[in-house]
């Protein structure tokens, strides 16, 4: 059996990126170690370490670059994380400063969702899990 252990996001700055995932988004940095000029710098969930790691992965390329600012530019989350109470977390990043798109919304039959700008050139969606 597969299981996710690693996914990624491309970021335009490692160190920004850090900060805003720990220290607004509330994560745990799980690895950090040189690879090449870059490095390899993970995150998970502060209540479970042992979970999915999101890698925090600098755009070094033009074509990385271009797909983030399409995706950025076309409205689409390059990632999307999970919120057991999407209103709470939405007012408390709020007060931390994040930029949403809008208030979080939900759909027929649909979860509530919301999106935000992680200051690293990307939308992030966090939807409500029931």
């Amino acid at each position: 059996m597969l299981k996710i252990a690693l996914t990624s996001v491309l970021v335009d700055d490692q160190d920004k990126a850090e900060k805003f995932y720990t220290d607004i988004l509330g994560f745990e940095k799980k690895q950090d170690f040189a690879v090449g000029g870059a490095r390899w710098l993970t995150v998970a969930t502060s209540a479970e370490t042992e979970g999915t790691e999101l890698l925090l992965e600098p755009v070094g390329y033009d074509f990385a670059r271009d797909y983030q600012k399409a995706l950025f530019e076309a409205g689409i989350a390059a990632a999307s994380f999970a919120s057991d109470d999407i209103q709470a977390d939405h007012k408390r990043l709020c007060a931390k400063g994040v930029r949403f798109r809008g208030e979080p919304t939900a759909m027929e039959g649909l979860p509530a969702i919301a999106l935000f700008e992680d200051t690293c050139g990307n939308l992030i969606q966090i939807f409500e899990t029931r």
